[in-house]
Formats: C-alpha cells, structure tokens, sequence
C-alpha cells in the first residue's frame, strides 16, 4: 500500500501489566527495539512503506486515521550504504506495541478485525547447542589478511590521506539448525542488559543483536547521542580488568580515535540546536567484553525541530562505522572489506509521526538465514592502531554473539 492511501486503522492505549516485556509482542516477520523495557515491538506485514525522505509523508498520512494522532510509528533497519540494490525501506506494520519513559503502553492495531490479539509465544531457557567447529566457522577475511588491511590503512594515514577508517570483518556460521531469531534476542538481552536489543527484517534475512551505542533519540525538542570509539579487553580477573579499563583511559591512541568521532557529532548537531553539551573528557562504558570510551551528548532543537530521522540521515555515517574524512574512508572500506555490510553498522531504530525516535547503531550482531548466521565485527584504525590488538578487539567483539548463538 502506498503512503498515500490510509487504511482502515485503530489505534488505543492498552494498559498492560508492570511486567510485560516487548520481546512477547515481537512477531518472528516483525521488528524490535528495546533497552530497559521500553522502545518498540512489531507483529504482521508492512501496511506501508516508504524511503527515508518519504516516510514523514507517509506517517502523518496514516496517522490521520488513528485516534490520538502521532503515535504511528514507522521502523527500520538501514543499511550501512544505500545502494541501488539496497534501497533504505521504512514500514508500518500491521500491529505495533511500543512503551514509552513514562509507563504509558499503546498498541496500534491495522485492519478490519474488531480484535486482534498480539501475537504471543513463551521464550525461556533452552538446551546449548553443539559448540561450533573450525569446520563450522568461516572468516572473511582471515585474520591475517584483516591485520594487511589495518597495516594498509596506517600507512595510509600517515601520508597524510586519511585520519581514521573502521575496518570490520565477518565469521559466517553453519549451525546444523534453523536458527531463532526471537531466542538470540532474549539470550543477547540477557547477558547485556543496558544494550539496545534489536531484531528486523532485511533484505536476506533477519539482523539480531544488541548494540551498546545509541546514534540519536530525539522526544520533543531533547535530543540525545551517545557516540563510543576506542577499547580495551575486558577480563574476569578483577583487577586486570580495572587496570584494562584505567589504562583506556590514559591511550593517546584510544582518545584520539574518539575525539575524531565527537567533533562530527557536535559539528553535526550545533547548527540544530538552541544548546548543546557533552562530556569534555570521555568516561568509560562496560560491554560484556569490551571496554569503551564514551561520550554522552544532550542537546534542546531550534524550532522548527528536525525529526528523528532527518537528524539520523546527518548523521550517519559517523566515524565511529566509517571514518574521517568520510568520503575516502568509505573508499578505503569499499576496497579492503572483501563483503557488503548489509544493515550491519547501519541506523536501526524508529520514528513516529510526531517526528519523535530512537536509533541505535546496528553492532554486536548476527543477520540469520534459516541454519546460517553472518557475524560481523569492526575496529577502528588511526595512526598508532597495531594490526594485531585491531585483530584481537574484532574476535572480542564476535565473541558475545557467537556465545549466544549456542542458545539460538
């Protein structure tokens, strides 16, 4: 159905009880975006679409037929890079549940029936899997050869070309069985808690997983970003992992690779807002395996305010997924990944007909395709960066999901 043409809707508040959990409205065709119990879940086909520039047309031409008006959410998973054979698609599904700050729970229901019930499927513990073999895995590129590329990118960056280039690199997965997207969610939601737990439909299948960095939210006129680069190992001895965390603090290396991700942001953002702050000194932020440097951004928009998604658009790519200057490190990208990265490190979030959303960066990820996963895991490059801590930080990063494909 085209943007233009309104169906047949109903929208209404639902009060649902304290406990319940956004994953159970997550339908296995749907979408979901949810830290701390709130965000946005998804059941049904698309009732409409449209490309980015098209969707706030789109929202408030359905939204029209919804009682309350501006709550019509539309969602999505971008890719990294808008290609001709990956067009960036935002939807209106069929039933859409999303939960907000203040407790307020609203389904929007599209279709002729008086009642449709969310659909509901119990998710709990199950048996591990078989461990996954050398046989099993497969990398893209090998270990070695990542290390030439980052080898590359330095000596490209001390020529002067460059100042940084995020280099990632996929592991594909052969399970032996179908894998359950809704199960790596809950098991990923589990062991990372304060991430933003996602699950959406793609092109080839469906990308699953649990990103630690919040690209943009905008409610109201407050805007927010939450960009993280430059890491350290995480250890399970106590103090190995403070030193871990206190000498991240202290890298010339790991600051000057997250400065170069912050004055985009602020650059970005200050001619949108009436003020504007951030952390002048990073702080650090706890992954399952990483350490990060973080840098926390608030923001108040000039009227008029752009939406959410408008901001996102910006914004993305930073060089926290790309690099710096942005144009020739996605050339660097184009010519040392041996893959396309799909919607891995794209915008993944949602966006309402108000013009209010959320959207995270799609990292610490799987796309599933029925018994097969594509695991993807970048590194940013600068100046001082060694090929082989650059090589170690990917297999940290692979590590979260890989663990939790065992419950898949």
């Amino acid at each position: 159905m085209s943007s233009g043409e309104a169906p047949s809707l109903r929208g209404r508040l639902e009060p649902l009880r304290d406990a319940f959990d956004l994953l159970a409205a997550y339908g296995d065709d749907g979408f979901l975006f949810e830290r701390g119990g709130l965000g946005v879940a998804t059941s049904g086909p698309p009732v409409a679409t449209a490309s980015p520039p098209a969707a706030s047309r789109m929202l408030a031409d359905v939204d029209r037929a919804v009682r309350g008006g501006g709550r019509t959410v539309a969602v999505a998973a971008l890719p990294f890079l808008e290609t001709a054979g990956a067009p960036s698609t935002l939807s209106i599904v069929t039933r859409t549940v999303r939960r907000s700050a203040s407790g307020e729970t609203l389904r929007i229901d599209f279709g002729d029936a008086d009642e449709v019930a969310t659909a509901r499927r119990a998710v709990g513990p199950s048996d591990p899997g078989e461990p996954f073999g050398p046989a099993r895995l497969r990398e893209g590129p090998p270990a070695d050869a990542y290390a030439a590329a980052v080898v590359d990118v330095v000596a490209a960056i001390r020529r002067g070309q460059l100042r940084k280039v995020v280099l990632a690199r996929t592991i594909g997965v052969d399970a032996g069985r179908r894998l359950d997207a809704r199960r790596l969610a809950h098991r990923l939601r589990a062991v990372n808690p304060d991430a933003y737990t996602f699950a959406a439909p793609t092109a080839t299948g469906v990308i699953v997983g649990a990103s630690p960095e919040l690209l943009l939210s905008r409610f109201g006129r407050e805007v927010r970003s939450n960009p993280l680069a430059g890491s350290a190992a995480r250890s399970g001895d106590p103090t190995e992992d403070r030193e871990n965390g206190e000498r991240l603090l202290a890298s010339a290396k790991d600051h000057e690779e997250h400065a170069i991700v912050v004055e985009a942001i602020a650059r970005t953002l200050e001619p949108h807002c009436r003020e504007l702050s951030w952390d002048r000194e990073p702080v650090r932020l706890e992954t399952l395996n990483v350490w990060h440097l973080s840098t926390r951004f608030r923001g108040l928009l000039r009227e008029p305010a752009p939406s959410a998604l408008e901001l996102v658009r910006e914004l993305h790519p930073t060089p926290a997924v790309a690099g710096e200057p942005r144009e020739a490190a996605l050339a660097a990208i184009e010519r040392l990944e041996p893959f396309d990265r799909g919607a891995y490190a794209g915008p993944v979030g949602w966006v309402d007909a108000s013009g209010d959303g959320e959207w995270a960066i799609a990292l610490r990820c799987a796309e599933l395709r029925g018994d097969h996963a594509t695991l993807s895991a970048g590194a940013g490059i600068v100046a001082a960066s060694k090929p082989e801590a650059e090589v170690d930080e990917t297999d940290r990063k692979f590590r979260a999901v890989l663990d939790a494909l065992l419950w898949g």
